[in-house]
């Protein structure tokens, strides 16, 4: 039995319980901070001040612990409306919890998150105006399509006429209206995830949360998907928050990128912009692959000392081992160790003399067979605005430099 409260408001006496009482103390709070500061009345509403914009997920603070471990280390972040962001991180970096904190699976140890501008933090996951689309589906194996799709519906009490009119709605547009009264067990990988997405989407949220939606698919599949899926978000205009540790799939769909690691936030930015300029060693090494020169290596360079990284496709390769003599161009003498074909271009390994082993790729034919090139001399060429210099910590930098370096040839 829930404590009550005797309050007295208007001059009438009533008794209430704590929730309630605390939902009134939090409005009169808000009220009188709005009268002193009529900003914060606005934002609390979610509309726009006309300066800034409220996000559809903020973030602020954000931290969990499990015992001993934290899995999530005060992260801040804004999330924009109708935006797809990308969640991208190694296994156990921070991200799926960082996902269930905002459907309210789990509830944070500190720090605060916000729906629209409404503080849901402490709100269970019913309560919040989000949906989550999970790897395994959760698809009810004895519903037909149209009833897994409107269960969500039904669940909120919705005519049943109106409910599967809108649930074959939902099914037309992820292309499965002609399949509606199959069972989930006579349909592909891909059509699955499609009636996971149209349930989710149903409801209409805000916010839709994927949570490594696309993992248990094949290759070709999983490319499919991913272009169906950023189609799909384009259309319906929803907030996307998109976890997943394939590269590929964050580059791909997403209008902006998070990349965890050990439970924080290492760079937030466009897929260009966290691919072109990496904002620390690990995201350089995580994001596609990257040859990092330490800081000995850099200064014995181009003087410097601190770390840099070059994409493998902004090396040149020059087999007769000459240096290119252009400005504003850095060569470097070494041997070919190895090589491996990947289809439309050949990675070459090269280590170099007094440097680090790295990676070209190479698009056009090599001059010779494998056994005949390994173990040759060769000299590796690049661009000196092709290098992004890197901060030694290689953590939490959304300004990595990419000057080119003024250096005596």
């Amino acid at each position: 039995m829930h404590k009550t409260y005797e309050v007295i408001a208007f001059g009438q006496a009533a008794r209430v319980d704590w929730l309630t009482l605390r939902c009134v103390a939090l409005w009169w709070t808000i009220r009188q901070r709005s009268k002193a500061h009529p900003m914060t009345e606005t934002l609390a509403a979610g509309s726009s001040t006309g300066t800034e914009e409220v996000p559809a997920i903020r973030l602020r603070k954000l931290t969990k612990v499990f015992g001993d471990t934290v899995a999530v280390n005060g992260v801040d972040l804004d999330i924009r409306h109708g935006e797809f962001f990308s969640m991208l991180g190694p296994s156990g970096s921070g991200k799926t919890t960082v996902l269930r904190l905002i459907a309210g699976f789990e509830l944070p140890t500190s720090g605060s998150i916000e729906l629209d501008g409404k503080d849901v933090t402490a709100m269970a996951p019913f309560q919040r105006d989000v949906n989550t689309v999970f790897q395994d589906y959760a698809l009810f194996p004895h519903m037909s399509l149209v009833d897994n799709v409107a269960y969500g519906l039904r669940v909120r009490g919705m005519p049943g006429s109106q409910r599967r009119q809108r649930a074959r709605e939902a099914l037309d547009r992820v292309q499965l209206g002609k399949f509606l009264g199959r069972k989930p067990a006579q349909l592909s990988g891909g059509q699955r995830q499609r009636v996971a997405l149209a349930r989710a989407l149903v409801v209409e949220p805000k916010v839709l949360l994927l949570d490594e939606p696309l993992g248990a698919l094949d290759l070709k599949l999983r490319q499919q998907m991913q272009v169906e899926l950023k189609e799909l978000q384009r259309s319906l205009g929803i907030t996307f928050i998109f976890v997943t540790h394939d590269q590929e799939e964050a580059l791909t769909m997403s209008d902006r990128i998070g990349v965890f690691n050990n439970g924080s936030i290492e760079q937030i930015g466009t897929a260009h912009e966290i691919y072109e300029r990496p904002g620390g060693i690990f995201v350089a090494t995580f994001v596609g692959t990257s040859n990092i020169f330490d800081a000995a290596q850099a200064q014995a360079v181009y003087g410097r000392p601190d770390p840099f990284c070059i994409r493998p496709e902004r090396l040149r390769v020059a087999w007769t081992g000459k240096p290119e003599h252009r400005s504003g161009t850095t060569s470097r003498p070494g041997t070919v160790t190895s090589f491996v074909y990947v289809g439309h271009a050949t990675q070459v390994r090269v280590q170099l003399d007094g440097g680090p082993a790295v990676v070209a790729l190479v698009p056009e034919k090599l001059p010779g067979s494998d056994a005949e090139l390994v173990n040759g001399p060769v000299t590796v060429s690049w661009d000196d605005d092709a290098v992004v210099w890197l901060p030694a910590s290689g953590s939490h930098t959304d300004s990595p430099q990419t000057d080119s370096p003024q250096i005596e040839r």
